[in-house]
């Protein structure tokens, strides 16, 4: 799988998350420790997320608690 589809899949997967629990970028990344900008450059597929990052965001995907 390409570098590209493989960016795109963890884009929609942030998104969909996103949807999923009505959260804001900012949200996201208050309660992940994941930057704001770096947030919305990985959806954007404008950066390539160190895996220190993508492991953040995945870890509070994984293991986030009811409400906010």
């Amino acid at each position: 799988m390409s570098v590209n589809k493989q960016l795109s899949d963890f884009a929609e997967e942030i998104i969909a998350f996103q949807r999923k629990n009505d959260l804001t970028d900012t949200e996201m990344a208050l309660n992940s420790h994941v930057s704001v900008e770096h947030i919305h450059n990985i959806k954007a597929m404008r950066e390539v997320p160190e895996p220190s990052t993508v492991a953040s965001l995945r870890d509070y995907m994984e293991h986030k608690p009811n409400g906010k």
